[in-house]
């Protein structure tokens, strides 16, 4: 109340109220007879307005009439306006029956002083709002009552939005474009299917017709956008009605509700939120820090693909034990980009050093080898989706066979300590060129070790394999997420389809911890778990985004991929794996003799092969390097 009385507006808004107030009762006894007052009734008018005036405003002020900002007067307050109308003008026609019986008092006169101060009371606060509004939008009552020039406004022209949906939700928001000139858009019209809609208006936005016409509006009426007002609606409407505007190639957004964010309730785009050690529920990872820091810290570390999932996260557990020089080799400019901007802030004193560089071009590896001598080196350039390297062989031959080829050997010949290759479970008894492309590259990892194994201080090189990584750039989980977002459906290749999976930090944490047990030659085997059916961890991201598996999101199986196994392996038959110091970590002991000369002779042929494009040629020499190899047939 104090806060009140102190401020300025009270004041005035009081004294307008009250002027309003004595004008209306004095029109009603004009109305009343008809402009010829008698004395003694103007007499009656003088006398009683001191006392109706003061009782009116303090009823008004009850009422909390002078505690909202007339700017933004609603509905709300104009029926406030009215209880205190209705209210001030029951107790005065109440007051004067006790006490007068109306004797003298024209009866007609209080019933219509109350409509013409609702009319008066009301219609100022509308007003008031009227102009402000106009007023934020550019428009001057002055200048144009008076013809005056008006000033020229600077600034992007708006966009024409379009809003599929004509309910509460795209009231607010066409109020809110409306009143707020900062936003930039016209909204141009509305659709919904609601046949009794058609042809009506909201703020005078046209309901212009169905959801389906929304293609021929987009383009007929030069639409720059649609936005999407139905937050009530089902998936699968939601569904339907995102195909029809996406099919307009137009930028297309949608609004939850505002229930649903008051609730705290999920909406769709909060699937973004899902944790992934969630859904898998895996214990953290305890590493044997001394031993990593031992061949890391001030040493000169070179992550090849440093910026794509695996390569980036390798890098920041890298940094935490000080390198001496931190080295991103990435041949895609803008991941190299992003990925020296973070560590640009988040290690400020870390000495790194950015090279845009494919591992398939030898003599960049070989010039830039000679120069920074990296002492240290985790290879983890490659292709590694299935299905497009099945469709592109030669690549596969290019980045994975001859990447790792160029790389092992610069690291022999600059005199690398150590040297990680990142493998995969797809190189064990493959069916995809992507999974025997992996294999060549452990195999000729494992000969370089071998052939090292007698120079106490030549190079250790090892291999570290495991399954899928949830939350990489590659995983089926950003899949899953944006076929939520679009109230799906999630797209499955079978129902029985399983893979081995891990977070990418613990990946990369393990890799860390082979790299200190390598002596050279290993194949380290990740501890992935155990498999986990697709179609599962699908109804799990489904249900922790707010939907009902089957219900709300559909669920499609589609068939396998090309190269696609229907479950993953982490070793072959016979390969002899042995437990290690780390609980999570195997080890395979590589071959005790490799034959080099032979195994460059068949990649020279593969190289042949790939320059051809020849892509059964390529699957037939991949056959011959691994007899385990069984290449995918349509």
């Amino acid at each position: 109340m104090r806060d009140i009385i102190r401020n300025r507006n009270f004041y005035l808004m009081l004294l307008l109220d009250a002027s309003l107030v004595t004008t209306s009762y004095l029109f009603s006894y004009i109305l009343r007879f008809e402009g010829k007052i008698s004395s003694q009734d103007w007499e009656l008018l003088r006398s009683s307005l001191p006392y109706i005036l003061v009782f009116k405003m303090i009823i008004f002020y009850l009422f909390g009439l002078y505690r909202g900002m007339w700017r933004y007067t609603s509905l709300f307050d104009l029926l406030n306006v009215l209880k205190a109308t209705a209210t001030s003008s029951a107790l005065i026609i109440l007051a004067i029956l006790f006490i007068y019986r109306f004797q003298g008092f024209p009866r007609s006169v209080f019933i219509i002083d109350a409509i013409l101060t609702f009319i008066a009371v009301g219609g100022i606060r509308v007003t008031v709002r009227i102009i402000l509004s106009e007023q934020d939008k550019g428009f001057h009552p002055l200048r144009q009552i008076f013809q005056l020039p008006t000033e020229k406004r600077l600034g992007k022209p708006k966009k024409r939005l379009l809003i599929v949906g004509a309910g509460d939700a795209a009231e607010k928001i066409v109020r809110e474009i409306r009143e707020n000139p900062r936003l930039q858009y016209e909204v141009v019209g509305l659709l919904d299917d609601d046949p009794s809609k058609k042809s009506m208006n909201i703020h005078g936005v046209p309901v212009l017709g169905p959801v389906a016409k929304v293609h021929k509006m987009a383009y007929h009426d030069e639409m720059d956008e649609i936005l999407i007002a139905m937050p009530s609606a089902t998936a699968k409407q939601m569904r339907k009605v995102i195909q029809h505007c996406e099919a307009t190639g137009l930028k297309c957004r949608t609004t939850p509700g505002i229930g649903e964010l008051i609730d705290g309730k999920i909406s769709f785009k909060t699937v973004r939120e899902v944790s992934f050690e969630d859904l898998l529920g895996r214990e953290p990872v305890d590493l044997d820090v001394e031993s990593i820091g031992d061949y890391l810290t001030k040493k000169v570390v070179l992550v090849s693909g440093a910026g794509g999932s695996i390569g980036s996260e390798l890098c920041r557990q890298v940094a935490g034990f000080q390198p001496r020089d931190l080295i991103l080799l990435d041949k895609t400019e803008n991941n190299l980009f992003h990925i020296e901007m973070e560590f640009r802030h988040r290690f400020s004193n870390l000495s790194i050093t950015p090279v845009l560089g494919d591992v398939h071009n030898r003599g960049i590896l070989d010039k830039f080898f000679n120069t920074v001598k990296p002492q240290v080196v985790f290879h983890a350039a490659a292709f590694k989706h299935v299905p497009i390297v099945e469709l592109n062989p030669w690549e596969g031959v290019f980045n994975n066979v001859i990447g790792t080829k160029n790389i092992v050997e610069a690291s022999h010949r600059s005199g690398v300590e150590r040297f990680v290759m990142i493998s995969t479970d797809k190189a064990v008894r493959p069916v995809s060129v992507m999974g025997a492309t992996k294999r060549v590259a452990e195999m000729f990892t494992s000969c370089y070790a071998w052939r090292n194994s007698s120079r106490p201080d030549g190079c250790r090189f090892v291999s570290v394999r495991f399954g899928n990584v949830i939350g990489s750039e590659g995983s089926v989980i950003h899949l899953f997420k944006r076929q939520i977002e679009r109230f799906g459906p999630v797209t499955v290749t079978h129902p029985e389809i399983s893979r081995y999976f891990m977070t990418v930090p613990e990946a990369c944490k393990l890799i860390l911890q082979a790299g200190a047990m390598g002596e050279g030659g290993e194949i380290f085997v990740l501890d992935m778990g155990t498999p986990i059916k697709i179609v599962d961890m699908a109804r799990d991201l489904i249900r922790r985004s707010g939907f009902k598996p089957d219900v709300d999101i559909e669920i499609r199986f589609i068939g396998l991929r090309p190269g696609e196994k229907l479950h993953e392996e982490l070793i072959t038959e016979g390969e002899g794996i042995v437990p290690s110091l780390h609980e999570k970590i195997f080890v395979l002991k590589g071959q005790n003799h490799c034959d080099l000369n032979w195994l460059n002779q068949k990649i020279e042929e593969l190289v042949k092969l790939s320059l051809e494009q020849d892509a059964s040629g390529i699957k037939s020499k991949l056959k011959e390097i691994i007899p385990e190899y069984e290449p995918y047939s349509r």
